[in-house]
C-alpha cells in the first residue's frame, strides 16, 4: 500500500479537552466551538472538498470542484475559537512563529486518514488558516489518467523538466505520481526540498530523501546548496521561485541528474520566457541556450469540473526534441507552438487539443472547456471539425458554449 508512517515530526490529532465544568447557577460560560479542525477535516473529506478556509470573523468555508462553498453547519470564528485551532494543529513553538512573522507553513498528520498542508496568515480581520487536504495514498499516472508519456519522462536518465499551472491545478499530485512511478520502476536516490512536504513518499526500488523547510533546513536555499553533495540522482525542488533556484536546477540538470520544478505559468511555451525573465536582458541569450539544452519538457495542466461531479486535468505537454530545441534557441514560439499541435507521436500536445477530447468523450461540459482555453475559437473549431454531437452533452450546443 502506499501511504506513508508517521514521522516524529508530524503533529498527533489532540486528545478531546476535558469535559467543561457544572457552571455554577447565574454564571457566565466561555463558549466552545462545535468542532474541531480534525471535525471539520473529515467534514470537508467527507463532501470531496479540497481545501477548507478558515477567516476570524466568518463562517468556515470548503472548495469544492472548485467552488468556494460554505456548509451550514460550521460556526462563526471569533478570535478565542481561532486560538483554539491554533493551539489543536501547532506546536507552542510554531504559534510564537506565526505571532511573529505573521504567516506560517507547515502539515499535520492524521494516521490513516490523510494529511493537511497548512498556511497561517494575518488578514485585516484577524487570524486565518488555509488547509490542502492530501490523501495518504500516493496517486498513479494511470490512476489519474495523466498522459502515458509522463512514465517515459519519468525514466530519462538527467535534464529538466517543469510541471506548470495556476495555483491549485494539481502540479504536486502530479509530480507524487511520477515519482510513485520512479520508486516502483527503477533504481535511484530521489531528494525533495519540499515547503511543506505533501505526499508521504515510501523508499520501495528508489531510495528516497524528503526534506521540509523549517523541520528538516532552516532555510530553502541552505538545502538547494547542499543537494548535490547528497548524492542524489532525481531532485525535486518544487517551485521555480526565484536566480537562485533557477541556477541550481541548471546546474544539476546538466551534471546528470534528473530536476523537477513547478511554475505559475498558464501554457508551456511561456514557461521558458517566465525563467528567462528572472536574468537581467544582458544575460538571457547566454541563459535561452542553457535553459534550452537542460530542457526535457514542460507539462503544462489545469483543473476542471467533470460532469460526473469530479475534477480531471487538462495537460498541454511540450518535449524538447531536436526540432523543438532549434525553435527555442531561436526564440520562434509560433513554430515550436505549431509542432506541438503537429508532432503528437512524440507525446505532445496543445491544451485546446485534450479540452476537445474531454468534451467528445463527454467528461466536461463545453461551457467548462470554453472557461480552460486560452483560445476560444480555436477551441470550437476544433470540436466543430471533429464531429461534436450536442445530443451526446445535455443538450448543449457548443457554438453557443
Amino acid at each position: 500500500m502506499h501511504g506513508s508512517a508517521p514521522r516524529p515530526h508530524d503533529h498527533l490529532p489532540v486528545p478531546p479537552p476535558p469535559p467543561a465544568p457544572t457552571p455554577i447557577q447565574g454564571q457566565q460560560v466561555e463558549a466552545k466551538p462545535v468542532s474541531t479542525i480534525e471535525q471539520m477535516v473529515r467534514d470537508a473529506h467527507a463532501r470531496q472538498a479540497s481545501d477548507i478556509h478558515i477567516r476570524v470573523g466568518e463562517l468556515p468555508r470548503f472548495r469544492i470542484r472548485g467552488q468556494m462553498v460554505q456548509p451550514r453547519d460550521q460556526v462563526m470564528v471569533t478570535p478565542e475559537i481561532f486560538e483554539q485551532y491554533l493551539a489543536e494543529i501547532l506546536t507552542p513553538e510554531q504559534i510564537e512563529r506565526f505571532k511573529r512573522d505573521k504567516e506560517l507553513d507547515t502539515a499535520i498528520f492524521y494516521p490513516g486518514f490523510l494529511r493537511c498542508r497548512v498556511n497561517c496568515f494575518e488578514t485585516l480581520r484577524g487570524g486565518a488558516i488555509v488547509l490542502r487536504l492530501i490523501s495518504l495514498d500516493v496517486p498513479t499516472i494511470d490512476g489519474l489518467g495523466l498522459p502515458p508519456v509522463l512514465k517515459h519522462l519519468a525514466s530519462q536518465p538527467q535534464g529538466l523538466i517543469l510541471v506548470t499551472g495556476p495555483t491549485g491545478s494539481g502540479k504536486s499530485t502530479t509530480i507524487a505520481a511520477m515519482i510513485r512511478h520512479m520508486n516502483e520502476t527503477q533504481t535511484r536516490h530521489i531528494v525533495s526540498i519540499e515547503d511543506p512536504i505533501e505526499y508521504v513518499h515510501s523508499s520501495q526500488r528508489c531510495l528516497i530523501s524528503q526534506r521540509e523547510v523549517g523541520l528538516h533546513t532552516h532555510e530553502f536555499h541552505s538545502a538547494l546548496r547542499s543537494v548535490l553533495r547528497e548524492d542524489p540522482d532525481v531532485i525535486l525542488i518544487g517551485e521555480m521561485r526565484d536566480r537562485i533556484t533557477v541556477d541550481t536546477a541548471l546546474k544539476a540538470a546538466q551534471t546528470g541528474h534528473l530536476v523537477l520544478g513547478t511554475l505559475h505559468t498558464r501554457n508551456a511555451i511561456n514557461s521558458i520566457n517566465r525563467l528567462l525573465n528572472i536574468y537581467n536582458p544582458d544575460e538571457q541569450p547566454a541563459m535561452r541556450v542553457q535553459i534550452t539544452e537542460s530542457l526535457i519538457a514542460v507539462i503544462a495542466q489545469v483543473l476542471i469540473p467533470t460532469t460526473d461531479g469530479r475534477r480531471t486535468a487538462a495537460h498541454e505537454i511540450l518535449i524538447n526534441t531536436p526540432a523543438m530545441s532549434d525553435y527555442l534557441l531561436k526564440g520562434e514560439e509560433g513554430e515550436a507552438f505549431h509542432l506541438m499541435e503537429t508532432d503528437t507521436n512524440e507525446g505532445m500536445q496543445v491544451l485546446n487539443q485534450a479540452l476537445c477530447d474531454l468534451v467528445l468523450l463527454g467528461k466536461i461540459s463545453p461551457d467548462d472547456a470554453v472557461r480552460a482555453s486560452t483560445d476560444a475559437g480555436d477551441l470550437r473549431r476544433r470540436v466543430r471539425n471533429e464531429g461534436f454531437d450536442p445530443s451526446r452533452n445535455a443538450g448543449r450546443d457548443f457554438t453557443h458554449a
